[in-house]
């Protein structure tokens, strides 16, 4: 007697074991998409990762957090399809409203968020990693882009928004509507993502990147305040851009690690930072 297929309920956040794993190691916190074949997303997921951004935001010992996908062909695909399938368009809508704020949620830490790309990063894939600040991907891993009007919809998760801002309007919309995909050499001219690495030894060479971004090398508060400044001030006037770059200023001005910076400097001796 066969056992019946047990039917997937994707409004629940309880639908799925851990898919996004955790973990925090000398000063970075990783944090792991991982739902087989393609790291889809789903609002279960998502409730993960929201959990996963928050953690890393709370944590005074981690100063830069790292995204990546598990296995070695996708970061991720994006929505999973049969989700999108089977649920009415209410839930569509706020399971897009809830991508929205997790990954505002992630820009709005003062931390650095570096994504790396370890295959193909397609559709809301590639929308996670905008919304990274460092995007590396590894050599001839996989492809690029956001192909949602094959399907009949727009990238719906920040795409449209993201993807203009790096590449420009025109080039966004061309890149959008024909809904092609492309290698990361082509990413890498187009400026959607800053570099390559080898394949070989990718995960431990994205990891030392990474660490010099941590103390003692940098001060993770300037790093952390300069990221905010330009992620809060590049869609407003001038005037209160300005503004938040001098409140940013004045909160690193009171902190140790400018002491320390500006007495190394006089004393011509290598910074010593501790991120306080």
């Amino acid at each position: 007697m066969s056992t019946p297929t047990k039917t997937r309920d994707w409004t629940s956040p309880d639908s799925a074991d851990e898919i996004v794993h955790y973990r925090a190691t000398d000063g970075i916190a990783v944090i792991e998409l991982d739902d087989p074949p393609a790291n889809t997303y789903t609002y279960a997921m998502n409730r993960q990762l929201d959990d996963a951004i928050l953690q890393a935001r709370m944590d005074n010992d981690v100063y830069v957090i790292l995204l990546t996908g598990a296995g070695d062909k996708f970061f991720s695909a994006g929505a999973n399809i049969k989700m999108l399938a089977s649920v009415d368009p209410t839930f569509k809508y706020f399971f897009c409203l809830h991508a929205n704020e997790t990954l505002l949620r992630l820009e709005h830490t003062p931390k650095l968020v570096i994504a790396a790309l370890n295959g193909h990063t397609v559709g809301g894939g590639l929308e996670i990693a905008m919304a990274a600040d460092i995007r590396i991907a590894r050599k001839d891993a996989g492809k690029i882009g956001l192909p949602e009007v094959n399907l009949g919809v727009l990238p719906g998760t920040g795409g449209t928004q993201r993807l203009s801002r790096l590449v420009g309007k025109s080039k966004a919309i061309e890149l959008m509507v024909t809904g092609n995909t492309y290698s990361f050499e082509e990413a890498l001219e187009l400026g959607i993502i800053n570099d390559i690495y080898d394949r070989e030894n990718f995960t431990d060479n994205i990891m030392e990147y990474a660490r010099q971004f941590c103390p003692p090398n940098k001060a993770a508060k300037a790093v952390g305040r300069i990221k905010r400044a330009v992620q809060t001030g590049w869609e407003i006037p001038m005037e209160s851009a300005l503004a938040v770059e001098r409140e940013n200023q004045q909160i690193l001005f009171q902190s140790e690690d400018a002491k320390e910076g500006l007495s190394a400097y006089v004393e011509k001796r290598p910074a010593e930072f501790k991120a306080r």
